[in-house]
């Protein structure tokens, strides 16, 4: 029975011994291999630091004018950002003029701008522009003239209009400085010969100006924008206010190349009030969403896939699916947009979240790249590690052959033996002390037998 409690006493030794062995390998590979993890960790925060994959968690976008579609697309951007964790704040603007001034300050990082509006700047073709690009086209923003039936019935004697030239000498507003109605509009009317300088055009905010057509103080108003301006749809169903009918859509498309000829179908608006009451011809430019170069290439990919999920949908003017598209713009394609229309979102992320399928999207040529380079290096650590342990226990090799070399003088006397001798069984302590794993204690042995084997020569001697 007395075994049993030492063989239970020696079995917490055997395990503690076992769990040093083991600690002890660990440490002696993590030294050995450090300068290789180093190297990778090295490589791998560079990469990072040079990708920049992770994108800011804000972003500023331009919109437009309250109460214009602008302002209602960028709530929905803003939404559709949020579930991805990032915080879009908007940035009312004048228009899309002033949404360029705004991108090309570095002021905010996207904004809508209709399209054509750099060439409506009178910017010559060979100007291309430079610091931008195109996420695609979003929208078709018909151009929208609502004129007052008793100002039509004044001046010609009906309540309907058909053409741009039937307002010469009325109070049109066409919008203020900065908005990408402005200049449309005087290139609108300047194709039906009429002289702009001379005409009394308003300049009032969308808001303030149709407040001035209800109120009888303007005769008309132009408002370029999607139908899901609140104004707009207001303004469709208002008893006394009519829309223009653009007869000669399609000879605008050719005269202005910034917009093309669409109709607004009967019914549309209200199938049971049948508003319209016919098909409505009108001219329309396209919406961009355009971005900063600088702008993160995340945040781009995040915001050309809003654009999917927001303007796919059919609307007056459009089929499902049909926006948005690649489309013809003023600006260059974002390699992230022209990525995503080729191929639709990364794999990736349809299965992890978006900062994880990111990172790993962005990252995963590096790594690979990073691993082909240390695979080779690896393959030195085995070899070193070996070397390591085995030089800690051959070193001692030298003072054995010392003492053994003094042992064989031929003057040594007793004194020297006892010298010889304690300095022996000082190596042995210090080589039984010696850190070594399981897998090379036959090397350590191998020593501490040698030692014994110079003390039992000197001890016969």
């Amino acid at each position: 029975m007395s075994a049993l409690p030492r063989r239970a006493a020696r079995a917490p030794r055997a395990a503690i011994h076992q769990l040093r062995s083991t600690l002890l390998s660990v440490r002696d590979l993590l030294v050995t291999g450090g300068p290789v993890l180093l190297l990778a960790l090295a490589a791998i925060v560079a990469a990072y630091w040079l990708l920049d994959p992770t994108p800011p968690r804000r972003m500023l976008l331009a919109t437009g004018p309250e109460q214009g579609a602008y302002a209602e697309f960028g709530k929905r951007y803003r939404e559709a950002l949020k579930k991805d964790g990032i915080e879009v704040q908007l940035q009312p603007s004048r228009g899309s003029l002033e949404n360029l001034r705004l991108l090309r300050e570095g002021k905010v990082d996207a904004a809508f701008v209709q399209g054509g509006a750099e060439a409506l700047r009178g910017l010559d073709e060979e100007e291309a522009p430079e610091g931008l690009l195109s996420l695609g086209s979003l929208f078709r923003e018909p151009v929208w003239v609502f004129y007052r039936e008793a100002s039509a019935q004044a001046a010609l004697g009906r309540t309907t209009l058909d053409s741009l030239s039937q307002l010469a000498d009325w109070r049109l507003n066409i919008g203020h400085e900065g908005s990408g109605v402005t200049n449309l509009m005087r290139r609108l009317l300047e194709a039906n010969g009429l002289d702009t300088r001379r005409m009394p055009l308003g300049r009032l905010e969308p808001t303030p100006a149709v407040v001035a057509l209800l109120n009888g103080e303007t005769d008309a108003l132009a408002l370029v924008s999607a139908p899901e301006s609140p104004l707009v749809r207001m303004l469709l169903i208002t008893p006394g206010v009519r829309l223009l009918d653009f007869a000669q859509a399609e000879a605008y498309a050719r005269r202005v190349p910034q917009v093309q000829p669409i109709t607004l179908p009967r019914g549309v608006v209200d199938l049971a009030q049948d508003l319209p009451a016919q098909d409505v011809r009108l001219v329309a430019p396209t919406a961009t969403l355009v971005v900063r170069e600088a702008t993160h290439p995340a945040l781009q990919q995040l915001l050309v896939q809003a654009a999917r999920r927001i303007h796919s949908e059919a609307n007056w003017f459009q089929h499902k699916n049909e926006f948005p598209q690649m489309g013809a713009s003023d600006y260059a394609l974002a390699p992230e947009a022209q990525r995503f229309y080729e191929s639709g979102a990364p794999l990736l992320q349809r299965y992890l979240p978006f900062w994880v399928a990111n990172l790993v999207d962005r990252m995963w040529v590096v790594l690979v790249s990073i691993a082909a380079l240390l695979i080779p290096l690896s393959r030195i650590v085995p070899p070193l590690y070996t070397f390591r342990i085995r030089s800690r226990i051959f070193r001692w090799y030298g003072s054995l052959r010392d003492i053994e070399e003094r042992a064989g003088a031929a003057d040594r006397s007793p004194a020297d033996t006892a010298q010889l001798l304690s300095e022996l069984n000082d190596l042995d302590a210090r080589v039984e002390r010696l850190p070594v794993p399981l897998s090379h204690a036959e090397e350590l042995y191998a020593l501490r037998g040698h030692i014994r084997l110079v003390q039992r020569r000197l001890g016969g001697s």
